[in-house]
């Protein structure tokens, strides 16, 4: 069978009596890993490691979707061996020989005796598979981060675990601990990476989208699809509106009046509202929005206030301090880049000159004659 080793973010190893609950949350988001790779499997803790078993075919397959989970730190295929010193030399040996270390290359090798019965303590357990390390591959040794080579040796009671590759995972938190909210979805680039910056905090998200024509409502259809690669263990169901018939009655409105400069305002404190109206439907307890402070005219601090003056709903703006190029970077690791970026038709209820410094005195004079 194929092992994995699950290393899970620090933030989780110092909950204290806590941190079961964010472990069990996290083994539930890796079997959840697994079923979306179609895979089966078994996940479970010895100390303060997950190890994940799949048949040895699926070990590349598993490693793709398991380095997707929010609350992972990295992961490293593994070997067990009985924890008896000639069988761990033998294992780590053959692991360098896979690896391909020779002259020209340098390697450490990381010892870490959970085990306190096994016989040699850690710093000499590192010198001995160092030493035989070395004399049969004439590599150089370097105990720092950069040598070319880390083979890592967790010695315990049941066994001893032997890695020569460590991949990296998206930290964060696990999903589904830290509560559920909307995230109002666009077609455009910001809102999802926004969402994406969400679940990796734990936060279980439910997408709302305004669909303003069928192409922007399959472009967040289909950046739905990409965030559930990134959230086994929580399906993301979204939520779709008619973007006219939620809104348009207040453009309408702006327009009677002679305030059609307000619109980009009103148009997101109309989605707001409807946020906020829907939130205990959906028992959701915040609100993500994609604002990047001062990138556009709805997103001036005065705007930002005008916006949301008088919802009781948390607003959460993870991009806020983000600069445009940050955000795209983001959005190509995640994947909804290109479907972002597809053509689409502009808004239509976007005025000629756009307020971007809402005055809240103004804004409460036109709430109350919009009544």
């Amino acid at each position: 069978m194929g092992l994995i080793l699950v290393r899970y973010v620090g933030e989780i190893g110092i909950k204290g009596k806590n941190r079961s609950f964010f472990v069990r949350k996290l083994r539930r988001n890796l079997r959840g890993a697994l079923r979306q790779g179609d895979l089966s499997g078994s996940v479970w803790s010895e100390g303060q490691r997950i190890y994940v078993e799949v048949a040895d075919e699926d070990g590349e397959g598993a490693l793709a979707h398991l380095r997707r989970v929010f609350g992972v730190a990295s992961l490293s295929p593994v070997s067990r061996v009985p924890s008896d010193m000639e069988a761990i030399r033998a294992e780590v040996l053959a692991q360098a020989g896979r690896i391909g270390l020779g002259p020209g290359m340098s390697y450490r090798v990381r010892a870490r005796r959970a085990d306190k019965s096994f016989p040699y303590p850690s710093p000499e357990i590192g010198r001995l598979l160092g030493g035989a390390v070395f004399e049969a591959t004439g590599a150089r040794v370097d105990l720092s981060d950069e040598a070319d080579v880390t083979i890592g040796v967790e010695v315990r009671a049941e066994g001893t675990s032997i890695y020569g590759q460590v991949i990296p995972g998206p930290g964060g938190m696990p999903i589904s601990t830290q509560g559920r909210a909307f995230a109002l979805l666009s077609g455009g680039i910001d809102s999802p990476v926004a969402a994406w910056l969400m679940l990796r905090r734990g936060c279980g998200i439910i997408p709302l989208h305004f669909a303003q024509s069928d192409t922007e409502r399959q472009k967040a259809l289909d950046n739905c699809r990409i965030l559930e690669r990134w959230s086994p263990g929580w399906t993301i169901k979204p939520v779709i509106l008619d973007h006219r018939e939620v809104l348009g009655p207040v453009v309408d409105r702006l327009y009677q009046i002679g305030q059609e400069r307000w619109t980009c305002v009103f148009c997101k404190r109309t989605m707001v509202a409807k946020a906020a109206e829907l939130a205990d439907r959906y028992r959701i307890q915040a609100l993500v929005m994609g604002d990047s402070l001062g990138q556009v005219a709805s997103q001036t601090l005065n705007n930002m206030a005008a916006i949301t003056w008088g919802t009781e709903l948390p607003i959460l703006r993870p991009l806020i301090a983000y600069d445009k190029n940050e955000i795209m970077a983001l959005a190509r690791r995640i994947g909804t880049y290109e479907v972002s970026t597809r053509a689409s038709a502009g808004c239509p209820f976007l005025p000629e000159r756009p307020i971007t410094s809402a005055d809240m005195e103004r804004l409460h004079e036109i709430v109350a004659e919009l009544g």
